[in-house]
Protein backbone atom coordinates (compact mmCIF):
# COMPACT_ATOMS: atom_id res chain seq x y z
CA UNK A 1 0.00 0.00 0.00
CA UNK A 2 1.30 3.65 -0.78
CA UNK A 3 1.71 6.29 1.46
CA UNK A 4 1.28 9.58 0.29
CA UNK A 5 2.81 13.11 1.29
CA UNK A 6 3.23 16.74 0.36
CA UNK A 7 5.59 19.53 0.71
CA UNK A 8 4.97 22.72 -0.30
CA UNK A 9 7.93 25.60 -1.92
CA UNK A 10 6.30 29.37 -0.83
CA UNK A 11 8.72 31.72 -2.39
CA UNK A 12 8.81 35.48 -1.36
CA UNK A 13 9.24 38.61 -3.48
CA UNK A 14 12.64 38.38 -2.71
CA UNK A 15 12.35 34.91 -4.21
CA UNK A 16 13.34 33.12 -1.03
CA UNK A 17 12.09 29.68 0.46
CA UNK A 18 9.99 29.64 3.05
CA UNK A 19 11.85 26.64 5.35
CA UNK A 20 10.80 24.93 8.64
CA UNK A 21 13.27 23.13 10.84
CA UNK A 22 12.31 20.38 12.33
CA UNK A 23 13.65 17.62 15.02
CA UNK A 24 13.51 13.97 13.59
CA UNK A 25 15.76 11.24 14.59
CA UNK A 26 18.13 12.50 17.43
CA UNK A 27 18.72 15.76 14.81
CA UNK A 28 17.43 19.35 12.78
CA UNK A 29 16.16 19.06 9.51
CA UNK A 30 15.12 21.46 7.37
CA UNK A 31 12.48 20.75 4.72
CA UNK A 32 9.64 22.79 3.45
CA UNK A 33 6.60 22.75 4.55
CA UNK A 34 3.99 19.83 4.56
CA UNK A 35 2.93 16.33 5.58
CA UNK A 36 0.84 13.30 4.92
CA UNK A 37 -2.41 13.22 3.07
CA UNK A 38 -5.29 12.55 5.11
CA UNK A 39 -8.03 9.89 4.50
CA UNK A 40 -10.74 11.71 2.35
CA UNK A 41 -8.47 14.27 0.76
CA UNK A 42 -5.98 14.81 -2.23
CA UNK A 43 -2.92 15.95 -2.45
CA UNK A 44 -3.50 19.49 -2.86
CA UNK A 45 -6.00 19.94 -0.29
CA UNK A 46 -3.38 18.56 1.98
CA UNK A 47 -1.02 20.86 0.68
CA UNK A 48 -2.74 23.97 1.63
CA UNK A 49 -3.55 22.07 5.12
CA UNK A 50 -0.01 21.35 5.90
CA UNK A 51 0.79 24.84 5.19
CA UNK A 52 -1.57 26.35 7.40
CA UNK A 53 -1.33 24.00 10.55
CA UNK A 54 2.81 24.59 10.40
CA UNK A 55 3.41 28.30 8.61
CA UNK A 56 -0.08 29.48 9.94
CA UNK A 57 0.07 30.81 5.90
CA UNK A 58 -3.46 30.16 3.55
CA UNK A 59 -1.80 29.25 0.38
CA UNK A 60 -2.66 28.79 -3.34
CA UNK A 61 -1.35 26.06 -5.26
CA UNK A 62 0.00 26.88 -8.89
CA UNK A 63 1.08 23.41 -9.64
CA UNK A 64 3.25 20.18 -8.93
CA UNK A 65 7.06 20.34 -9.66
CA UNK A 66 7.75 16.53 -8.73
CA UNK A 67 6.02 13.25 -7.72
CA UNK A 68 8.66 11.48 -6.01
CA UNK A 69 8.36 7.72 -5.17
CA UNK A 70 10.29 5.55 -2.32
CA UNK A 71 10.13 2.23 -2.18
CA UNK A 72 12.29 0.40 0.78
CA UNK A 73 12.39 -2.30 3.31
CA UNK A 74 12.53 -0.05 5.87
CA UNK A 75 9.80 2.27 4.92
CA UNK A 76 7.79 0.91 2.63
CA UNK A 77 6.22 2.28 -0.49
CA UNK A 78 5.72 5.97 -0.46
CA UNK A 79 5.58 8.98 -2.68
CA UNK A 80 6.04 12.72 -2.10
CA UNK A 81 3.87 15.46 -4.39
CA UNK A 82 5.76 18.87 -4.23
CA UNK A 83 4.02 21.90 -5.01
CA UNK A 84 4.33 25.54 -5.97
CA UNK A 85 2.26 27.56 -4.24
CA UNK A 86 1.72 31.45 -2.96
CA UNK A 87 1.00 32.62 0.25
CA UNK A 88 -2.16 34.85 -0.17
CA UNK A 89 -3.67 35.18 3.82
CA UNK A 90 -2.92 34.25 6.84
CA UNK A 91 0.03 35.04 9.37
CA UNK A 92 3.00 33.66 9.13
CA UNK A 93 4.05 32.01 12.51
CA UNK A 94 5.35 28.58 13.77
CA UNK A 95 2.73 26.36 13.60
CA UNK A 96 2.24 23.10 15.42
CA UNK A 97 1.68 19.52 14.77
CA UNK A 98 -1.81 18.34 15.42
CA UNK A 99 -0.98 14.77 16.23
CA UNK A 100 1.75 15.46 18.48
CA UNK A 101 1.18 16.47 22.03
CA UNK A 102 2.48 20.03 23.67
CA UNK A 103 5.62 18.19 25.01
CA UNK A 104 6.57 16.09 21.49
CA UNK A 105 6.29 18.74 19.03
CA UNK A 106 8.54 19.05 16.89
CA UNK A 107 8.56 22.11 14.72
CA UNK A 108 11.77 24.25 15.59
CA UNK A 109 12.01 27.38 13.59
CA UNK A 110 10.26 28.53 10.28
CA UNK A 111 12.15 31.51 7.92
CA UNK A 112 12.32 32.49 4.75
CA UNK A 113 15.71 31.68 3.39
CA UNK A 114 17.97 32.14 0.17
CA UNK A 115 19.58 30.11 -2.75
CA UNK A 116 22.76 30.86 -0.73
CA UNK A 117 21.85 30.03 2.73
CA UNK A 118 19.94 26.63 1.80
CA UNK A 119 23.23 25.69 -0.14
CA UNK A 120 25.18 26.08 3.16
CA UNK A 121 22.53 23.50 4.84
CA UNK A 122 24.35 20.25 6.23
CA UNK A 123 20.50 18.83 7.03
CA UNK A 124 18.44 19.01 4.17
CA UNK A 125 15.04 17.21 2.66
CA UNK A 126 15.10 16.83 -0.03
CA UNK A 127 18.98 17.85 -1.38
CA UNK A 128 18.11 18.69 -4.86
CA UNK A 129 16.49 22.29 -3.36
CA UNK A 130 19.85 22.95 -3.13
CA UNK A 131 20.04 23.07 -7.01
CA UNK A 132 17.14 21.39 -9.01
CA UNK A 133 14.53 23.80 -7.52
CA UNK A 134 16.32 26.66 -8.82
CA UNK A 135 16.75 25.21 -12.34
CA UNK A 136 13.42 24.69 -12.31
CA UNK A 137 12.52 28.49 -11.34
CA UNK A 138 14.68 29.54 -13.42
CA UNK A 139 13.01 27.93 -16.58
CA UNK A 140 9.74 29.08 -15.26
CA UNK A 141 10.89 32.59 -14.68
CA UNK A 142 12.20 32.68 -18.56
CA UNK A 143 8.50 31.67 -19.73
CA UNK A 144 6.67 34.42 -17.48
CA UNK A 145 9.22 36.91 -19.11
CA UNK A 146 8.86 35.35 -22.80
CA UNK A 147 6.67 37.69 -24.43
CA UNK A 148 4.64 35.07 -26.44
CA UNK A 149 2.45 37.78 -28.05
CA UNK A 150 5.05 39.96 -29.97
CA UNK A 151 4.48 42.07 -33.09
CA UNK A 152 6.07 42.21 -35.85
CA UNK A 153 5.93 44.20 -38.71
CA UNK A 154 6.33 42.75 -41.39
CA UNK A 155 5.62 44.33 -45.11
CA UNK A 156 5.02 42.31 -48.04
CA UNK A 157 6.74 43.09 -51.70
Amino acid sequence: MWLGGVRVIILDPENRILMLKQHHEGRDVWMVPGGAIEEGENAEEAAIREVMEETGLQASIKGMIWHVEEVSQERGQRFVNFFLAEADGGRLGLGMDPERADGEQVMRELRYMSREEIEKLDTLYPDYLKDEFWEFFRRIEEIKNYNVFKVRKTTLK
